[in-house]
């Protein structure tokens, strides 16, 4: 996939192609089937399959104090979205100047004279350019007027095609119903929206080392670590090291209540660990990620250490069964 973040890096003569907009935070499987639309469309009309988002959120610009957490961070988001078969990711930087493009001289100078866009994917919903000034309408006659298709999706991602419970009606698929479904930490939820299960990126770094003086040493992630935190509680999931190797873990998110003074943070127990010697599996420095797949229950505030110790062993215990049932169903 060719990764550009301007105009000015797009290849002079690219085309043609066949172009989509939008933010795709979460990149859930109602994005997914917009970009399977996306790249249908791309092979029949002989051209690329090209995504255009940006980096930041347009609402971090508009309204810093009302712009949703963001389901992923950039680097997945990249990462996630070169596995949908596109051919192309233009992200683009977006500002107050940016914003005041006119609908036209957007279409214009992106879709026409960069990408010389065969036909655009939109939804009825769509807007753009200046104040949100342009819509399906708009997209329309400038695709009369300056010789691209305008290729019309409908609604998606309604819950019952996508395997979601039949509870939840015919709910669209949205980055909002992810934040709500992590919010509430229904990972599991969460996870069949997005069509995999929920993840965090960060660095490890040096704690309290309290988890490895009651023989439970944990993975810090950095606070500033990438990724929608779910809420507090202990959850079953997966730690990806730097090599790629895959960890079962039992994740602990928030304060530690059994402790004063201990700020809310996010940390993976690797269970089942190769080796006696923790020294042996240093992950501190590391980039790693944490895959969410089970809440297994909430935080609790216990008398004392020991208590602690007998919960934190039922936890892992119950790690150990969800991850194993979890292997057993998608293998």
């Amino acid at each position: 996939m060719f990764y550009w973040k301007d105009l000015t890096s797009v290849p002079q003569g690219f085309g043609p192609s066949v172009v989509t907009i939008g933010n795709f935070d979460g990149v859930h499987r109602g994005h997914q089937r917009v970009l399977e639309q996306l790249t249908d469309a791309a092979a029949q009309r002989q051209g690329h399959a090209v995504v255009i988002s940006f980096e930041p959120h347009p609402a971090k610009v508009h309204r810093p104090e009302q712009a949703p957490e963001l389901i992923m961070g950039l680097e997945d988001r990249i990462v996630t979205l070169a596995t949908t078969g596109i051919q192309a990711l233009l992200m683009m930087h977006y500002t107050l100047d940016f914003a005041a493009q006119t609908p036209e001289e957007f279409v214009q100078s992106v879709f026409v004279d960069t990408l010389q866009a065969k036909a655009v994917v939109i939804g009825h919903d769509v807007r753009f350019g200046r104040n949100n000034s342009g819509d399906l309408t708009t997209m329309q006659e400038l695709g009369d007027r300056l010789g691209f298709e305008v290729i019309v999706i409908d609604d998606f991602g309604s819950s019952r095609p996508l395997g979601v419970n039949e509870a939840d009606g015919e709910r669209r698929c949205s980055s909002t119903w992810v934040r709500e479904a992590l919010e509430a930490g229904d990972v599991a939820t969460a996870a069949r929206i997005l069509g995999r299960p929920h993840r965090m990126r960060g660095e490890v770094v040096h704690g309290a080392a309290r988890g490895r003086s009651l023989g439970f040493p944990t993975a810090n992630l950095a606070p500033a670590a990438s990724g929608y935190i779910p809420a507090d509680g202990i959850y079953a999931g997966w730690l990806i090291d730097s090599t790629q190797v895959r960890w079962p873990a039992a994740i602990s998110v928030g304060s530690n209540p059994t402790f004063e003074g201990v700020s809310r943070q996010v940390e993976a127990h690797v269970i089942d660990r190769p080796v006696e010697d923790a020294d042996a599996f240093d992950l501190y420095g590391q980039t790693v990620v944490v895959e969410f797949v089970s809440r297994l229950r909430g935080m609790v505030a216990y008398k004392g250490a020991e208590a602690l110790v007998e919960q934190m062993r039922h936890d892992v215990d119950q790690t150990r069964n969800v991850l194993s049932t979890e292997q057993r169903a998608s293998g």
